[in-house]
């Protein structure tokens, strides 16, 4: 702690730009290797919930077959690939898919590089409550990206890719549609997933408690609902789905902070 008062303001700044160049240094290593592995990353990975041979389509179609409900294989989608309608469209996603993939990998390290600023302002016994926070944080990051990639995703394209009002029209998304929602759906599930973080330093702060989090829940529900209606497409399914883990995790949240105020809880 004292080390932190004798550091002035320009000092502190100094320290934050050394902690930042080197996650944006994390960052573009990650996106690096996902550049060299490009066959991998959309053949394999962005595209593996549109394929019928997906991970999570075969179990849920060994699922329907064990319980005699055809309806869980969901099946060849009826579109046949996907357009590219602007001349710079696939080196801009390109360029976008390795970013967010390089974020991805670089995650934990950049909430070591945090978490490294952060420490020297802390007590040794504050220190000691959130020494594992690099790693639950992760952890709870990574269960959405995972979430959002083999649950959501796949129920998501499918749905739209099979939605139609009439015989008349007939689907043909854009590769940049595709590949934004399967994006916005790992991504975002990853970071509203954080919520329990989030409750954390809240409770911390002194800001809330779980007496607060226990009368607004009813409110809750509704942000919930709200949030998940920013994070997913426009589809009902995606929706529900992502709504169910987030309240779960809002009771584990009121959980942490009860932790924080003991009276209270």
């Amino acid at each position: 702690m004292a080390e932190f008062k004798e550091m002035s303001f320009l000092q502190h700044v100094d320290e934050l730009r050394g902690h930042l160049w080197r996650s944006s240094i994390a960052v573009l290593v990650g996106s690096v290797i996902a550049f060299v592995f490009t066959d991998f990353l959309f053949d394999s990975i962005l595209f593996g919930p549109y394929r019928s041979d997906f991970l999570t389509k075969k179990a849920l179609c060994w699922l329907g077959q064990k319980i005699q409900i055809d309806t869980l294989c969901l099946g060849e989608l009826p579109m046949q690939g996907f357009q590219n309608i602007s001349m710079s469209g696939q080196f801009t996603w390109h360029i976008w898919a390795c970013l967010i993939a390089g974020l991805v990998m670089a995650f934990p390290y950049i909430l070591f590089e945090i978490w490294r600023f952060v420490r020297p302002a802390l007590h040794a016994h504050e220190q000691k409550k959130i020494s594992g926070i690099v790693f639950f944080s992760s952890f709870l990051f990574f269960s959405g990206v995972c979430f959002g990639y083999f649950i959501l995703a796949p129920m998501t394209v499918h749905f739209l890719g099979t939605y139609s009002v009439s015989v008349f029209i007939e689907n043909k998304p854009t590769f940049t549609s595709y590949i934004s929602t399967i994006l916005q759906l790992t991504l975002g599930t990853g970071l509203v997933f954080e919520l329990p973080v989030f409750v954390f330093f809240l409770a911390r702060l002194g800001l809330i408690g779980p007496k607060f989090l226990r009368k607004y829940r009813r409110h809750s529900v509704v942000i919930i609902l709200i949030l998940a209606a920013v994070v997913t497409p426009p589809d009902i399914t995606s929706q529900v789905l992502i709504t169910l883990p987030l309240l779960l995790l809002y009771e584990i949240s009121i959980w942490i902070a009860a932790r924080q105020f003991p009276k209270e809880g």
